[in-house]
């Protein structure tokens, strides 16, 4: 894989209780929602496992996932393709943490930076529905 290592944590405020946020990023429904226009391989399940593995693409960029740690508060996702490497969501009550360790020419902390700005705002939008 070409480019650099990088490694980037970032955790956020969240109006929003840790059951919402775990749906949020186990339920495609919900994360192709504030992950657009970032697009995913079909035949996603209705609620991503263990061992589960799919295809996001940003344009012509493709970065292959899989599911390689799934606890009430943690999700991790080995990387290939785009990134080598993994991304390592923890959440609680009011909180999110985006971890990701990988090689890669892109500019990783940009990318996870506005992923969670735009989860940060889905959330407060879900919290106004409810």
């Amino acid at each position: 894989m070409f480019g650099t290592f990088q490694q980037s944590t970032l955790r956020v405020e969240v109006d929003a209780p840790a059951e919402v946020i775990r749906d949020s990023l186990l339920q495609p429904r919900q994360f192709k929602q504030w992950l657009w226009p970032q697009t995913f391989s079909v035949g996603l399940p209705d609620v991503l496992e263990l061992g589960a593995t799919f295809t996001g693409y940003l344009g012509p960029l493709r970065v292959q996932h899989q599911v390689t740690d799934l606890t009430p508060h943690n999700i991790r996702f080995l990387l290939w393709e785009g990134v080598d490497g993994f991304h390592e969501w923890c959440w609680g009550d009011g909180w999110v943490q985006s971890r990701i360790e990988g090689v890669s020419v892109l500019p990783i902390n940009l990318g996870q930076s506005l992923t969670l700005m735009r989860l940060q705002r889905f959330l407060a939008e879900q919290n106004v529905i409810a």
